[in-house]
């Protein structure tokens, strides 16, 4: 995967945060920036929906398309959860 070097700002006490874990961890911040946005928008999900299919002969097209819908899912259900209230 190619790696982009962006800006942004974040909160001072969110960025300490992210130093400490990435310590504590042994990792580089960007791996844990990495993860959280990862998880945050779902590309958790797919990768590990893709992997759970490397076994199963199923070609990119397909497990692409099963990823996608059950990212679909994912975020629908999320969402009407916010919707009432609840996270």
């Amino acid at each position: 995967m190619a790696r982009r070097k962006t800006t942004v700002s974040i909160d001072e006490d969110l960025l300490r945060a992210t130093k400490i874990t990435a310590a504590r961890e042994g990792k580089p911040d960007y791996v844990i920036f990495e993860e959280a946005l990862r998880q945050r928008l779902g590309f958790d999900l797919l990768d590990r929906i893709r992997a759970g299919f490397v076994d199963m002969n199923l070609s990119e097209e397909d497990t692409t398309g099963i990823s996608v819908r059950e990212t679909k899912a994912a975020r629908k259900k999320v969402a009407s959860r916010r919707r009432r209230g609840r996270r």
